[in-house]
Order: structure tokens, then sequence, then C-alpha cells
């Protein structure tokens, strides 16, 4: 090998052992099998555990045994050099990658801005700063679109070995992503004054958080809403205005929980069975498309945070109630009946004054008619 490239291969030994933090003998020991590798490629056959291969660390220069004899090519320097190269470039991209998993192994449980790079089958591929990561379908939010060059909070969810390694995978569907911006928009709960006891979510519709604080002074729900709702609207934008989030106040009481979790239905009277953990909720028929909610969603998220199964019902009129209605009605037909009579005997009393009036005039015109033949038969 010449002088000038071994002289190049000390010096890029050292420096990546310096700046990168590499062991140089394990660097060695690695180009020392790849060299004996590409040897093994050119003569294919080969029995590999009869043949050894040296470097000199000062040098740089590479030779290839067998069974103590030295059998190096001519021309094998170049090749060695070049082999040596690319598994130091190699072993540099292995270590840095190690490093930014090790950073972000550290950030698991936290949110972090991306941007989407491309998309691998149903997967996307997530531009998360210092790494790609993956954002499986199982983790996208279901009527959610996602296009190129879309910035976007992500929650890092895990690391786990992929077909390239260990891959960093995010997610838009946990509900950690709905703490995190929580912690983001609201100081409170960043500062720990305001404690969010509990979220439960279907991503992409709706989702209810419990917030909890015992500071005096603190008003959890209305930190989180936020004036005029401001920081509510900002987490809400976050998720493209599609996911309503509602926020209550966690109770120590069961009956005070569950009264709260079926918000915005109000009015809420209910019977809790603590040992079979249901709790039977009757609400007045005005109220019961909001306690169950669409598809059943209000009700379903609300026994889910509380952990009790909710039976629900509409609010029916009561049977007395029912009687006391009915004779209320018979009451106001009657008095109104009389009312009507009286406007009908008082007709007939002007109706029945003309026809007598037009009866006397026919008799006197009729009797005036008369004693005028009479007088002029009578001439």
């Amino acid at each position: 090998m010449p002088a000038i490239q071994r002289s190049e291969f000390a010096l890029a030994l050292n420096q990546v052992s310096n700046e990168r933090g590499l062991d140089p003998a394990i660097v060695l020991e690695t180009v020392k099998n790849a060299i004996l590798a590409a040897y093994r490629k050119d003569h294919p056959g080969m029995e590999l555990e009869e043949y050894t291969a040296t470097l000199d660390e000062n040098t740089g220069e590479a030779k290839i045994f067998n069974k103590n004899k030295d059998v190096t090519p001519p021309g094998f320097g170049r090749i060695a050099a070049q082999t040596a190269k690319q598994v130091i470039l190699q072993k540099i991209r292995e270590k840095e990658k190690e490093a930014i998993i090790s950073d972000y192994k550290l950030r698991i449980g936290t949110i972090v801005n991306g941007m989407v790079l491309r998309f691998a089958g149903p997967n996307i591929i997530v531009d998360i700063g210092k790494a790609e990561a993956v954002m499986p379908s199982s983790e996208q939010i279901p009527n959610e679109k996602y296009h190129l060059n879309q910035r976007l909070a992500v929650y890092l969810s895990e690391i786990k070995e992929g077909l390239k390694g260990e891959e960093v995978i995010v997610s838009r569907a946990h509900i950690g992503l709905l703490e995190g911006l929580f912690k983001r928009e609201v100081p409170e709960v960043s500062q720990g004054a305001v404690e969010i006891k509990q979220i439960v979510r279907e991503p992409g519709n709706r989702s209810k958080v419990a917030v909890y604080s015992n500071q005096s002074g603190i008003d959890p729900v209305g930190s989180c809403v936020g004036q005029k709702g401001v920081r509510v609207q900002a987490i809400i934008q976050e998720f493209g205005g599609m996911e309503k989030i509602d926020i209550i106040q966690w109770q120590e009481n069961s009956k005070n929980y569950i009264v709260q979790a079926l918000s915005p239905a109000k009015n809420i009277k209910l019977e809790v069975d603590e040992k079979e953990k249901v709790a039977r909720v009757t609400v007045p028929s005005d109220e019961l498309s909001l306690a169950i909610g669409k598809d059943g969603q209000n009700v379903r998220l609300a026994s889910k945070l509380t952990g009790y199964r909710i039976e629900i019902e509409g609010e029916s009129l009561p049977v007395e109630a029912s009687k006391e209605k009915v004779v209320e009605e018979k009451v106001e037909a009657k008095t109104e009946k009389p009312k009507k009579a009286a406007k009908t005997v008082s007709k007939p009393k002007t109706e029945n004054v003309k026809p007598k009036t037009k009866k006397t005039v026919k008799r006197v015109k009729e009797k005036v008619k008369e004693t005028k033949e009479d007088k002029v038969s009578n001439e």
C-alpha cells in the first residue's frame, strides 16, 4: 500500500477514534474482517477458517495469510484501503445512529414537531430532527389526511427493532399526544399546579380530560380552557378542528365524577352500585341525546373515564303528574266552553230582533196597500 494511503489511513483512524468516540481496536478488527471478506469474494470456494488477515494500525498495510503463508495478491493494498474506508464510514454511521437512538430513548413519552417526508406503504416516514421516525397506520388518526411536507406534532411512542435496526415510532393517536399538548399550551399543567388525572380518547372524534388542582384559587377546568377558550382551541386546531375535547373536573366522589363525565348533559339523576361498578343514570328526555352522544360516544367515553358501566335512560313523566295534567286539561276545557256558549246565546237575541222588525214593516205596508185599494174601489 503506498505510503500516502497509509498515512491517510492512520490519520483517518485517529480522527474517527477521537471525534466519534470509537475504539480503534474495534475498528481495526472490523476492517480486518471486511478485508478478509473482500478477498474471499474474489476467491470463491476458499475455506475462510484457513485464512487470516493482518492490518498494521500505524501504516495501514493489510496482508492475507494462509497457514502462515503470505498470499496477498498484487494490488490488494488498494482494495484493502478502499474496504477500510467503507468500514470506517459505516462504523461512523452506526455510532451516530446509536447516539441518536440513545438520545431519543431518553425522550420517549414526550412530543416533538415533525414533518411528513414520504409514504412507505401504509406507514408514514416523519422527519423529527436528528432522525427519521415511522408512524404506522395504527398510530395515525383514522379520519386525518396527511400530505408531503406537512408539519405536525407527534408523540414519541417507543423504539423497536425494525428491518434496518432500531426505529423510532411516533404516534398521532396516542393519549400522550393530547397530554403533551396540554403541557405545551397550559402553563399551570406544565408547572404542576393543575394535574391531568385521566384522559380517554377516540382519536379524531372526541376526548375527555379529567383535571384536578389542590391549590386554592386555581380553577383547573378554567385554566385548561383559557380565556375565551383560547388554550383548548389551540389544541383542537392541532387536530385540524376535528376532535372535540371535554374538560371536566376530577372528583373523588364517584357519583359526582360520573355526573361530570357525562357532560355536556345536565340535570342528571343516578344510582350507583359500588360493588358491581354500575351506574344507573336518568336524564330528562331533552338531554338524552346529549348524554348518549353520537353513536353512543359520550356515554362510552364517560364509562372508560370513570370505570363504571353506565346504563342510561330518559326520564318519563310520573303517573300522578300525568293524572293531574289530564284533570287540569279537562278543567280548562270546561271553563272555556261556557264562554263560547254565552257568545252563541247572545247572538240569536240580536238576530231575532231583526226578523220581528221586518215582519212588522211588512204588515204595515200591506195594511197601507189595502187601505189604498179600498179607497180606489169606493171611488
